[in-house]
């Protein structure tokens, strides 16, 4: 694994009045390169050809990188290049959805914000279901084999996928039922089966809450709370019940969206103290813990009892909705604060007081 000091010495190296925020051209990157050219930062895009319209018709980037498959990124000219231009990556889902584990802690020389070590917990569901439990985190029921499930259950692929090839069963036989629809389909691979991860549906309310984790400030703020539009489950209501059975229909959840929501604030004192478990369980298996945005995915039921079903330890697509206007982050500092800005400000003040070693990984 590259350590911390190996990324420190890369660090001494770079000109702190010329520092760029840089990262992967999908997922969050107008939110993240629209922060940082707020607080004043240049801007590294590193994006595929045919997304390259997106930056020019939101001229928010100042050097544009394009690349036939994110895994250039390992390149280790494309490294050197980022080296010279004083390049903090900021991951988001693409990192680990296009890029292993190992890749990305043994073979990325550049300077990332955040802790590398977290990596093996949140991309490993098993590892996840060990660290929010320990934190005292409420969680569905989890199966180890598709032969032990007696309830309505989800069926899961590791890591970020945005929910594609996510599926439904309720039994034995209806899980190897839909996991042949789904791999007919081209959604899932017979390999995928081997690693799939199945989790009780908990029947609710999905709520994403988005925290920021500031080693600078030694606290955890809420700063955004989303839920997900998803197809085709989100659309199955538009047809008939009897269209439904007749078509034999078995929707996924392929994420093509997000909408805000505004949580009952009976809710919030439990949802703030979640985010202080999580990220104090996080110091313990993984020093120092979290550095910067982390989202727990949840669902809150008809009692209102709140289970996390997830977590993501870096920034979310759903913050994409609170750019200029959360009212988490407007509650916390005023006008037009949102997660992309909040990662560059604290990138901003660990530079003005010589400590960013200590958010970068």
């Amino acid at each position: 694994m590259i350590d911390c000091t190996a990324i420190g010495k890369i660090i001494e190296k770079y000109d702190p009045t010329k520092l760029a925020i840089g990262t992967l051209g999908s997922h969050s990157s107008l939110n993240i390169f629209k922060g940082a050219k707020e607080e004043g930062f240049r801007t590294v895009c590193i994006c595929k050809e045919k997304d390259a319209i997106i930056y020019q018709k939101y001229p928010i980037v100042d050097e544009l990188i394009t690349v036939k498959d994110f895994s250039e990124l390992l390149n280790p000219n494309l490294q050197e290049r980022l080296r010279k231009l004083n390049v903090i990556l900021i991951p988001h889902g693409s990192f680990t959805a296009y890029l292993s584990t190992e890749q990305l802690t043994n073979n990325l020389e550049v300077p990332l914000m955040g802790n590398r070590r977290l990596l093996n917990w949140e991309t490993n569901r098993k590892s996840q279901e060990i660290w929010l439990k320990q934190a005292g985190l409420r969680l569905p029921a989890t199966f180890n084999s598709p032969d032990d499930i007696d309830r309505l259950t989800i069926a899961k692929l590791q890591g970020a996928k945005g929910g594609r090839g996510y599926f439904l069963a309720n039994s034995p036989t209806g899980f190897y039922k839909k996991a042949n629809e789904m791999i007919n389909r081209g959604l899932l691979t017979k390999e995928d089966l081997e690693h799939v991860h199945l989790q009780e549906y908990a029947l609710g309310v999905n709520v994403y809450p988005s925290y920021f984790s500031s080693i600078l400030n030694n606290d955890v703020e809420l700063l955004a709370m989303d839920r997900r539009y998803e197809s085709a489950v989100d659309s199955i209501g538009k047809i008939p019940a009897q269209e439904q059975l007749e078509i034999n229909i078995a929707p996924t959840y392929t994420v093509v969206g997000n909408f805000p929501i505004v949580l009952r604030e009976s809710l919030l004192p439990e949802i703030l103290q979640m985010g202080e478990n999580v990220h104090k369980k996080a110091a313990e298996i993984a020093p120092p813990g979290i550095i910067g945005p982390f989202c727990l995915e949840t669902v809150i039921t008809d009692d209102l009892k709140i289970y996390t079903f997830e977590i993501s330890a870096r920034i979310v697509a759903g913050t994409n909705v609170g750019i200029g206007t959360s009212p988490y982050a407007y509650l916390r500092y005023g006008e037009n604060m949102y997660m992309g800005r909040r990662i560059a400000l604290e990138l901003k003040e660990a530079t003005k007081q010589k400590r960013l070693h200590e958010i970068v990984g």
